[in-house]
């Protein structure tokens, strides 16, 4: 059974790519450090995580590269006013960020590459698209060149463009695109901001240019599975294609997951805005497990609204069934509850997470056999099933990033 997911580029459900005697590819946009993590920030790499544990228990094997963008004008701007460099702070904030998904058993990626150590790549691929005719000056900027039309391969952004975008000003769609696809391609400045000499003058490349060069580097183009939250598909998303299209006549990636975001008050968490609910308070109340049993409920693309009864509840609703599945396993005589339970759950999860990620109806599932459970006279499993048990146990752990075989 293979793994389809909801393709943000063409709004169909595909299967994952997997070929035989190759690892499947993903790139997933990662953070842009210069303060903690937030709620918002977990839910999209939770959600990841999971897509790569199925591919992994299923057999295949991945190939995971998510990006650390160290250098950038917020970065540069928190760090003078903290009397650091830019360099200090986004160390400083990277090994915070990797301790977090960590404590969430969000598992590492492969290569995690920072954007500061791919700037003469970026170059190059500046270099390649001014033989193409794509750069043009505008002062100290160098901005990439768009072709009259849209190439259809890409996202469409005219009609659809008020669900991607996410601006702090009431910019009118039509600026938002136009400003999007003619994007930064590099830009003269001096410290304190990054700078590096180049055959543009002393300065930076332009974010959208970061992610292709180290999937280029790492995976190849184009990549099996690419994504990150919804925010990304407009503009960066779409101006990575856009180089890949003219550099490559290929999208950057094969298939594309865009997760929804957590919402408090109907407005996007965001560390520009200072509207968020850090991650690392609610890990050290709630744990883990709780969070990811929130957090993972909804579909990946739907929105979540933060609710701290919400996740009052969903803390709640882990414990009774951690404590009911882990209680089953048999000793001595065994219970009364049927083996056939068991199978039903194996069977459920495993539908439910290849049929679309769908994480909140593998939950339910396990909330039935924890219900079902508690309902028998003899609350565990019979005799001589507890490898079995055990097992099934650990596979969900396996794939959910849970911790229900912890000490069995």
């Amino acid at each position: 059974m293979g793994l389809r997911l909801l393709d943000t580029l063409t709004g169909l459900p595909r299967s994952v790519p997997q070929r035989a005697g190759r690892a499947t590819t993903l790139y997933v946009c990662g953070p842009t450090v210069y303060d903690g993590a937030h709620v918002g920030h977990a839910r999209t790499y939770l959600y990841f995580d999971v897509v790569r544990r199925v591919l992994e228990a299923d057999g295949t094997r991945v190939r995971h590269v998510m990006n650390v963008t160290d250098f950038e004008d917020k970065i540069t701007d928190r760090a003078v006013s903290l009397g650091q460099t830019w360099k200090e702070l986004a160390r400083t904030e990277e090994a915070r960020f990797f301790e977090d998904l960590g404590r969430l058993r969000v598992l590492p990626p492969h290569v995690h590459p920072r954007a500061s150590a791919f700037v003469p790549r970026m170059i190059r691929v500046v270099r390649a698209l001014e033989r193409r005719g794509r750069a043009r000056w505008e002062g100290d900027s160098l901005l990439y060149v768009p072709k009259p039309r849209p190439d259809r391969r890409n996202f469409r952004v005219g009609s659809e463009l008020a669900r991607h975008v996410v601006s702090d000003s009431p910019t009118a769609a039509a600026e938002v695109e136009r400003k999007g696809r003619e994007f930064l391609l590099w830009r003269r400045q001096l410290s304190p901001s990054a700078s590096w000499p180049s055959p543009f003058g002393q300065g930076a490349p332009g974010w959208h240019l970061e992610c292709y060069a180290m999937a280029e580097r790492y995976l190849g183009i184009p990549v099996d599975l690419h994504g990150g939250g919804t925010d990304l598909v407009f503009p960066h998303h779409y101006d990575e294609n856009e180089v890949a299209l003219t550099l490559r006549g290929v999208r950057f990636a094969r298939q594309y997951l865009h997760t929804g975001f957590v919402t408090e008050g109907g407005e996007k968490m965001s560390k520009s805005t200072g509207h968020l609910v850090p991650l690392r308070p609610e890990l050290e109340r709630f744990g883990p497990d709780a969070l990811r049993w929130y957090l993972l409920a909804p579909p990946f693309h739907r929105r979540l609204e933060w609710n701290a009864a919400d996740l009052r509840s969903a803390a709640e609703r882990w414990e009774r069934t951690a404590a009911a599945l882990r209680g089953s396993v048999p000793a001595g005589a065994g219970g009364s509850v049927p083996e056939s339970a068991l199978a039903r759950a194996e069977a459920g999860v495993e539908a439910a997470l290849h049929e679309g990620l769908a994480v909140g109806r593998a939950f339910t599932v396990l909330e039935r056999l924890a219900g079902s459970i508690r309902a028998a006279g003899n609350p565990r499993f019979p005799r001589g099933s507890r490898r079995r048990v055990r097992s099934f146990l650990a596979s969900v752990d396996r794939r959910l990033g849970l911790a229900l075989s912890k000490g069995l």
